[in-house]
């Protein structure tokens, strides 16, 4: 299993990972497949990164690609246009492909779970949207989908 473990910042106990760790099954990264929006995805990394562009044959390009770091890349190519509600239905993408991997996988699921209440952070030193950047003063938005996930999860157990 890749690198998740307990930081404690500011006196409270979280559980990190970074999520282009391929070898976390909490990662976006990681290649646990599912099916979702009528296609099969590789990881949500593929799902997230295909869903910015309306262009069918671009999502399955990237859909395609043999590793998560390089639909990454080809996702974040300006050689395609985006759409326009990117920025606001981005981390809705993230979370529906985070939940559809985690009722695939119930092992995932019951990872995620056992978190408990930690509050989750995804440790990257220059992303400041997604992660918690190299000051912890950053959104941690996939540590907030993570938990959010969890919370579902929760609630339907």
């Amino acid at each position: 299993m890749g690198i998740a473990m307990l930081f404690e910042h500011k006196n409270e106990e979280l559980f990190t990972l970074n999520r282009a760790d391929t070898e976390q099954p909490l990662s976006s990264y990681a290649m646990f497949s599912f099916e979702l929006d009528g296609a099969h995805w590789p990881s949500v990394e593929h799902y997230y990164q295909a869903m910015k562009f309306e262009d069918e044959a671009h999502r399955n390009k990237i859909r395609e690609c043999a590793s998560a770091a390089e639909a990454a890349k080809l996702g974040k190519s300006r050689r395609a246009k985006r759409r326009k509600d990117w920025k606001k239905t981005s981390t809705v993408v993230m979370t529906r492909g985070t939940y559809i991997k985690c009722k695939t996988h119930p092992e995932i699921a019951e990872q995620l779970l056992s978190t408990g209440e930690l509050r989750i952070a995804e440790l990257s030193g220059y992303d400041y949207f997604w992660g918690s950047g190299r000051d912890m003063r950053g959104k941690n938005n996939f540590g907030k989908v993570l938990m959010a996930v969890r919370d579902k999860l929760k609630t339907e157990a």
